[in-house]
């Protein structure tokens, strides 16, 4: 029995040895018959196989980020430019088996090695991760050069912006994709984007690329942009309005400096400010182009266009005289008042002192909705289509018909709003002799055609009242400059707070332009408290 057992137990043996031997021998000449298919029986396509898997494990492609486009002044001065930068990245999966080169990479990235180590514990599933990004290429190929395995480089342009501050609000920024986010750069992020190209390249076992092999794709750079603004006259504005900021102690302001003659924007600075090539310190409240975005009522800097409708509905002239005696008028439940009484002065005076009674009873002897029809042929309550993101349309609102307080406040600026920008293309229709220039922040190499939407005759005698209010006796004196005649006017305007205006809060503004003469420069500045 014994031995019976013992013979079965073998003959299983030898059945089980000889299953695997026939098996062996039956996957050995399947294998046999397959590499005798790929390179003998069917070279074509086993040369295909073949090739696709060497392919699969070396061939990649790799993108060529395109150059955006060179954004600059109307003279061709550089306001942004790309340069070439390196980023550094990793596949985690890779580098977790070099643990023991992370301190000599943290060393070379300038990293705390305990940032390094925890950045890619959290992305040890991953097998890309950027280390640092837009690195100078020489600072970069010094981590390349420790040839630690799981560490790759690759070309990318990072955004300058050589006048900074300066232009910030106007040019704006890209984030660190290179994509417009805020001012032009977002405005014209498609024309200055351009294209990005592929490269097919040779890697080895590690993700270096050893060889191009040939171009699939170009790059297309992006199209320049030649903007409006004239450098030196942005600098100019800048530095007066910050230092006359610092001299105030007011809490923002806002210039804009427009070509009457064109409609191009050739100076818009704001304060406070910020540097594009730093944004470790950027705020929200300092990204605004507030001679865009930010609105106000505009006060006094409109009566020249109340006196547009008191001109056109041809019951005044600049000498007709008006009494403002005693000096004080009620209107409903308000008591408007000026400063001293004037008396009896004509038109101009009116003006050039700002009169609140003078212009006052000038609103209410006119047609109820002529003030408001002439502010809304003068651009407010629109917007300039700029084409810059986030433009204010401002304030104007309708009425059918207007109580009588409302038709003087709406006379000396109050109860409407409008950006400084908007204001300054109101005044550009005065210089003009009458005529509405579309406006724009990029250059015109070409005349464009303008609206005419009052008399050169009443534009031209706007000027004139105008220019006496810079004079002596009038209330914008130190508009006066040694060169040049001005014309122009102030505004003072109070807050609004939760319970109404405050007495103690204001917006100063004033509105001009140079040379009298014949105005071509139009400057709005606005002083916030």
């Amino acid at each position: 029995m014994m031995s019976h057992c013992k013979k079965a137990h073998r003959s299983l043996l030898t059945w089980r040895f000889l299953a695997v031997i026939i098996g062996f021998v039956v996957l050995m000449s399947l294998l046999s018959w397959r590499i005798m298919v790929l390179q003998i029986l069917d070279t074509e396509r086993g040369h295909v196989f073949l090739q696709h898997q060497g392919e699969a494990r070396s061939n990649r492609n790799e993108i060529i980020p395109a150059y955006r486009g060179v954004m600059t002044d109307r003279h061709g001065e550089p306001l942004a430019v790309s340069t070439p930068v390196t980023s550094l990245w990793a596949d985690p999966a890779q580098l977790a088996i070099q643990d023991n080169q992370w301190p000599l990479l943290a060393a070379a990235l300038e990293l705390p090695e305990a940032s390094l180590r925890a950045k890619l514990q959290v992305n040890a599933n991953r097998r890309f991760v950027y280390l640092r990004r837009h690195r100078a290429p020489q600072e970069a190929q010094q981590v390349v050069e420790l040839a630690i395995p799981g560490i790759f480089a690759q070309r990318e342009y990072k955004r300058f912006y050589p006048a900074a501050e300066v232009t910030a609000h106007v040019v704006g920024f890209t984030n660190i994709d290179d994509h417009g986010q805020e001012g032009l750069e977002l405005a014209f992020d498609q024309w200055l984007r351009g294209e990005s190209g592929n490269q097919p390249v040779l890697k080895d076992l590690y993700g270096n690329s050893i060889r191009a092999m040939g171009w699939r794709q170009p790059a297309q750079p992006g199209e320049d942009l030649a903007l409006s603004i004239d450098l030196r006259l942005q600098y100019l504005a800048y530095r007066e309005l910050k230092a006359a900021l610092l001299r105030s102690g007011a809490k923002a302001g806002s210039l804009v400096m427009l070509d009457s003659h064109t409609g191009e924007v050739l100076a818009m600075v704001n304060q406070p400010a910020f540097n594009p090539n730093n944004r470790r310190v950027m705020d929200a409240a300092s990204l605004r182009n507030r001679a865009i975005t930010d609105v106000f009522e505009p006060g006094s800097t409109v009566k020249p266009l109340t006196l547009v409708a008191a001109l056109e509905s041809e019951q005044y002239q600049p000498d007709t005289m008006v009494d403002t005696h005693p000096g004080t008028l009620r209107v409903g439940k308000k008591v408007l008042w000026d400063p001293v009484n004037y008396g009896v002065m004509d038109v101009a005076h009116v003006l050039s002192k700002s009169s609140q009674i003078g212009i006052s009873k000038i609103a209410l002897s006119l047609d109820e909705q002529s003030v408001w029809e002439v502010f809304k042929r003068f651009g407010f309550g629109h917007s300039t289509q700029s084409g810059f993101p986030g433009e204010s349309s401002g304030t104007l609102l309708y009425r059918s018909h207007w109580e009588p307080i409302e038709r003087v406040t709406l006379a000396f600026g109050y109860g409407l709003s409008v950006t400084p920008l908007q204001l300054a293309q109101a005044y550009s229709v005065l210089a003009n002799g009458g005529v509405l220039y579309p406006l724009t922040l990029l250059r015109r190499n070409e005349p464009i055609a303008g609206e005419r939407i009052i008399s050169e005759v009443v534009a031209d005698q706007i000027v004139t009242m105008l220019q006496k209010a810079t004079e002596r006796g009038g209330t914008a004196v130190r508009a006066q400059i040694g060169s040049y005649s001005v014309a122009g006017k102030t505004g003072t305007v109070h807050k609004v707070n939760q319970t109404g205006y405050a007495d103690d809060r204001y917006m100063s503004v004033f509105a001009g332009m140079a040379p009298a003469s014949d105005p071509r420069i139009v400057s709005v500045v606005v002083f916030d408290e």
